[in-house]
């Protein structure tokens, strides 16, 4: 029986710190990294396209639902009532479909594949920053989706095709931000279930207590007042403005400065909680 005998000479390897010292990468290794994760996810999504029912279907059936069912009494005709309606659809259904990011990051967590990451030489940030960008093709499915819906139904938006990019990308920047908060329920949530109720409680209210369906001044006066200050109404708003005339209002100013503070605010939260797990 042969013996292994140690050299002095040759530094002991510490469990664990094989992995600190393989995880030191460079940012443009973090954003080739962070790319690779994302291209994971895209990879998963053609698998499995079931997970775009959310984003095709959703649009769809909201758009000729909302539209039918209230146009005639909050507009008179349905015509008149596609140019509130449409953008406050379109930014429900992209900012519903946000809440997928945490609930999927829960469920890799769950079934240990963020653990097999652990093993890679990869910066440790990379799967939580690849699921977020991979999730921004959910966001421009589900507004190329509610617009196309929009102008079968014969939406005619006055700020033309650059008015409607302008808002479709604005939707999508924000959709992205408020990612970060559930992708920070993700991380310290005890299930996937418990991100997802959690998520439609926080939305809901905001989706709903909005500008998006119906006109502020038609609501009562205890409630204008959430309403005004609703971050969402002031979203459906600046995607008012920029489909209806292809304006740049302080609207727009206001979403942009509140996805800042978002992303200001969660961004670190999920990340310090990710690496505390990771």
């Amino acid at each position: 029986m042969s013996t292994r005998t140690l050299d002095p000479t040759r530094p002991t390897i510490v469990p664990g710190a094989q992995r600190t010292l393989r995880n030191r990468v460079t940012p443009g290794q973090t954003v080739r990294d962070s790319l690779a994760m994302a291209r994971r996810g895209l990879i998963k999504v053609r698998r499995t396209p079931e997970q775009l029912f959310d984003v095709t279907l959703q649009p769809i059936i909201f758009t000729v639902m909302f539209t039918f069912l209230f146009g005639g009494a909050v507009a008179g005709d349905v015509a008149s009532y596609l140019p509130i309606v449409i953008p406050g659809i379109l930014v429900q259904t992209v900012i519903t479909t946000s809440v997928v990011t945490g609930v999927q990051l829960r469920e890799d967590m769950d079934k240990g594949v963020f653990d097999r990451f652990k093993s890679l030489p990869i910066a440790r940030i990379a799967p939580l920053a690849g699921a977020l960008l991979a999730d921004v093709l959910r966001y421009l499915i589900a507004t190329t989706i509610t617009i196309t819906m929009g102008l079968v139904m014969g939406w005619r938006p006055g700020g033309g095709f650059v008015g409607v990019a302008l808002a479709g990308l604005l939707v999508v920047v924000c959709a992205w931000s408020i990612s970060w908060i559930f992708a920070f329920f993700g991380v310290i949530a005890r299930s996937a279930s418990s991100v997802q109720g959690i998520s439609f409680m926080v939305l809901f209210p905001l989706t709903f207590l909005s500008n998006a369906f119906v006109s502020v001044d038609t609501l009562p006066s205890w409630l204008q007042g959430f309403v005004n200050v609703n971050p969402v109404s002031h979203l459906v708003t600046a995607v008012r403005e920029l489909a209806g005339s292809g304006t740049l209002t302080h609207e727009v100013g206001i979403a942009l400065l509140g996805s800042a503070v978002i992303v200001a605010v969660f961004a670190p939260l999920a990340v310090r909680a990710y690496m505390r797990k990771a």
